[in-house]
């Protein structure tokens, strides 16, 4: 049977293998987040951000939208979806990152959000985070259910 090593670069037979303090760093963002959605600080969310952020959802009848979203568009979109933030809300969160690089990994999570009256809501979702210069950013959001009045996504 053949031995893997891992290489200086973190990759074990072609496949990068994150360190725990890959997926800690990670993990640190999205507590960053939460706590920018918990205030509903959707222009410093923006600044998490690489513009024109790709979007992918769905749309009634069964198809996929795709969409890409300047700064402005999102701080609009974001700010109506958010309002005040999420601080009345319960929310659960499990995130599972599956690293592609070093520098790219979707982060596929499933939340559940509890109202003050006990209304609980569940959704799961992906974003693809990368690495730049200045850290990790958000790139890439996927989720079912935004696309109302978008138009479905066409091949070629």
């Amino acid at each position: 049977m053949e031995q893997t090593a891992a290489r200086q670069d973190g990759t074990e037979n072609g496949v990068f293998a994150p360190s725990a303090e890959d997926v800690a760093a990670i993990e640190a963002w999205f507590a960053g987040y939460d706590a920018l959605a918990e205030r509903g600080a959707v222009e410093e969310i923006a600044g998490l951000a690489v513009f024109p952020l790709n979007l992918a959802t769905d749309v009634p009848g069964g198809s996929a939208a795709v969409r890409q979203w300047s700064r402005e568009e999102f701080v609009e979109v974001m700010t109506e979806v958010m309002g005040g933030g999420t601080a009345g809300l319960a929310m659960e969160s499990v995130r599972t990152p599956r690293f592609l690089t070093a520098n790219l990994v979707l982060v596929e999570t499933e939340t559940t959000m509890t109202d003050e009256e006990g209304n609980r809501q569940s959704t799961r979702y992906a974003d693809l985070l990368v690495r730049t210069a200045d850290g990790w950013a958000f790139q890439t959001m996927v989720q079912g259910g935004w696309g109302h009045g978008w138009p479905p996504a066409t091949r070629g």
